[in-house]
């Protein structure tokens, strides 16, 4: 009787999720409001204190990620919403908690890695692991694009430079990097651009087959590319992998 009950609680609330997916926004609130119980717990279980839903910002962390793991979650994979949410909601916590460095950490990942294994379904725990790391690489992602276009400004330029100035076609966007590698390992012109925030022309010239005037026309783009190429910029180095070379 009681599974029967259970069976019929989860059954729900999957058709719940399924109506949020379609865009009941009605839905979406009415699961937000009847879990919060559930997210400050889980919050909780990370913080080990009471989570005020009304003043802990870590209890805001939860609930954007108990809302996240409803779009993440695919109940055709036969694994446990709640189950599925709780290590959403940890995970985001603990990253929150690590940025934000306000006191230690009370739960490890090695608390939480334990926990994944004690449960019975390993496609729930799959899901939440790749959950959370699409999550970091699009903070990391951001972070980098943050910091590339500080580095922009000290040379004069922006992202909207960048658009404006890449060239429309891709012959010429593979022309314009492998002239941006050239660059970059040739230590004078190097330093030219790193330095002096120049492209040097003439002597440009002599080390491509490309004409000057093409050159000036994709001067922006270049010098952006060579300040990539001399970043630690890891995600946007990997999107010019193979191109130019």
């Amino acid at each position: 009787m009681i599974k029967r009950l259970l069976r019929k609680k989860d059954t729900s609330l999957d058709a719940q999720i399924e109506s949020v997916k379609q865009g009941d926004e009605e839905a979406r609130n009415e699961i937000l409001k009847q879990y919060q119980p559930f997210i400050a717990k889980s919050v909780s279980e990370v913080c080990k204190r009471y989570i005020d839903p009304g003043k802990d910002d870590e209890f805001s962390i939860g609930l954007s990620a108990f809302n996240e793991a409803i779009q993440a979650y695919s109940c055709d994979k036969g694994s446990s919403f709640l189950s599925f949410a709780r290590l959403v909601i940890k995970r985001k916590v603990i990253d929150h908690i690590r940025n934000e460095r306000k006191y230690p950490l009370a739960v490890s990942l090695d608390e939480l890695n334990h926990e994944e294994e004690q449960m019975e379904n390993p496609s729930e725990v799959a899901a939440a692991r790749e959950r959370h790391q699409m999550e970091k690489e699009a903070w990391y992602r951001r972070e980098e694009i943050h910091e590339f276009k500080e580095q922009l400004k000290k040379y004069n330029l922006s992202l909207d430079d960048l658009v404006d100035a890449s060239p429309k076609h891709k012959d010429a966007r593979d022309s314009a990097v492998q002239t941006a590698r050239i660059v970059y390992h040739h230590k004078e012109l190097r330093e030219q651009v790193l330095y002096k925030g120049r492209l040097p022309m003439k002597e440009l010239v002599r080390e491509v087959d490309v004409s000057k005037k093409t050159l000036e026309r994709n001067r922006k783009f270049i010098i952006a590319l060579v300040l990539i190429f001399d970043g630690d910029y890891i995600y946007l180095n990997d999107y010019l992998k193979g191109v130019g070379v």
